[in-house]
């Protein structure tokens, strides 16, 4: 029996070791009160050796049931002692908190570059009365080319210009699938601006890049009119380049408009002067717009007999160059601080 007696102590000693270890590194109640359960806890070790006591004989018990009680009341006090440490550590951490000092300046990010443009774009538009809509940046073929009476011999709808899926689906090459979506699910009149990204299998260089951010317009009503489109686009480009800016139309061909025009800002670098920017025209090719095509309204379920409108689109990239001066478009994706932070 003496070899069980001394294997009861042996773990109560064991245990004040192990106690005392874990109670001076505890950093949070949590870890106490796991001490606790699992030395003094009802399923614990104490207890356990408690019902163990029954089996040393009447001589052996007193020296054992003093090192039991012993060892009890020792981590006993070692947990409330731990307890009263972790509650007054906030209270010392406060008291050392010299109030006089000036406050630390949190450093807050700011939007990209190419957000802020979005963001101008969107209020503008929203000042015309457009809303904004959004769509899936994974598209149909449908959406993406046929709904837009886009044939099929289209250099765009080439593997080598647009990104395919093996179950036929596409990364949108435009954001006029938004038009198509929403035509879909309501009657006109509809008057949307649609900002998002597109890929296309372009080589990245200062001008072009696989992926990229357009916004796209639509408006479709009665008795819509290209001098209507005229007055949208030119009202943009005042409140987007100042009250100096002019827009220039050229014809052009799209085979979701008809007709069809490409449209120019005037030279934000030389005012419309000519430099070496604008190729000394004076103006600066922004992107396409016309009037959308019969065949589309008629894709979407419109009379074109009794409805008419214009679309027209441009890259946020080009136009986030042109605001900001920015000579290279790869800028705006390497992420290098030393850039981003002049926005």
């Amino acid at each position: 029996m003496e070899a069980k007696m001394n294997a009861i102590i042996e773990k109560i000693n064991a245990a004040l070791a192990d106690a005392e270890r874990r109670l001076a590194a505890a950093a949070t109640p949590a870890e106490v009160e796991q001490l606790r359960i699992e030395l003094i806890g009802r399923n614990g070790l104490f207890p356990a050796l408690s019902r163990e006591m029954g089996t040393v004989p009447a001589a052996e018990r007193r020296e054992t049931g003093a090192a039991f009680n012993s060892g009890r009341a020792r981590i006993q006090e070692g947990i409330e002692a731990a307890v009263r440490r972790l509650a007054a550590a906030p209270a010392a951490a406060a008291a050392k908190l010299d109030l006089t000092l000036p406050g630390r300046r949190w450093r807050t990010g700011h939007k990209h570059p190419i957000s802020i443009v979005v963001d101008e774009c969107v209020a503008i538009f929203r000042r015309m009365g457009f809303i904004v809509a959004d769509g899936p940046e994974i598209e149909s073929v449908y959406h993406n080319f046929d709904a837009l009476n886009t044939p099929l011999d289209h250099p765009s709808r080439d593997p080598q210009d647009t990104f395919y899926f093996a179950d036929g689906r596409i990364l949108r090459s435009q954001t006029s699938p938004v038009q198509i979506r929403v035509m879909e699910s309501q009657e006109p009149p509809v008057r949307i601006v649609a900002p998002g990204r597109v890929y296309r299998r372009d080589t990245p260089d200062a001008t072009h890049g696989m992926n990229f951010h357009q916004i796209e317009g639509l408006y479709i009503d009665r008795d819509v009119s290209m001098s209507d489109l005229k007055s949208v686009l030119q009202s943009f480009a005042v409140e987007m380049f100042g009250p100096r800016a002019k827009i220039r139309l050229r014809p052009h061909f799209f085979p979701f408009t008809e007709p069809s025009v490409e449209y120019d800002f005037s030279c934000i670098m030389c005012e419309g002067k000519g430099c070496p920017v604008c190729k000394n025209s004076g103006y600066i090719e922004i992107a396409g717009a016309g009037m959308v095509d019969p065949n589309v309204l008629r894709n979407v379920g419109y009379d074109p007999e009794v409805w008419s409108g214009f679309a027209f689109g441009m890259g946020i990239e080009r136009l986030a160059m042109l605001r900001y001066r920015i000579g290279d478009l790869r800028y705006l994706y390497e992420n290098d601080v030393r850039f981003l932070g002049q926005f």
